[in-house]
């Protein structure tokens, strides 16, 4: 199959290794260039605010708390994302209903699908 995020620059900030890892390899398998993955707001907030990016996803819960940071700084930016949470769809501030969810555990292709669909790649 044909990569469908070739040269996009997607962020990843998850503190469970594991899942950043399994995120990492679908990525990259669509050709995309990974930016992190970082397990703390603290570690992405950089990142967030100054790097150039096409796409995030979303630990909602990492090591020093709520993403929600991160997801304002995109937000701003005008940067899409995708906030993952184990707490099921929805796990966001309420006058943030037009952020996008998705729950863990998820499928690695339909979460690539959002992804592509999104950007506009699909």
């Amino acid at each position: 199959m044909t990569p469908r995020l070739t040269g996009k620059r997607i962020m990843i900030v998850d503190d469970e290794p594991m899942i950043a890892l399994l995120l990492e390899t679908a990525l990259a398998d669509e050709d995309c260039e990974i930016v992190g993955p970082f397990p703390s707001v603290a570690a992405a907030h950089a990142a967030a605010t100054t790097e150039p990016l096409d796409f995030a996803l979303l630990d909602v819960n990492v090591a020093d708390g709520k993403v929600y940071p991160i997801a304002e700084a995109l937000d701003a930016r005008g940067i899409r994302f995708l906030l993952l949470s184990g707490y099921g769809d929805g796990d966001c501030p309420d006058n943030r209903s037009h952020w996008q969810t998705a729950a863990k555990p998820f499928a690695i292709d339909p979460l690539i699908e959002r992804i592509c669909t999104a950007l506009g790649t699909t």
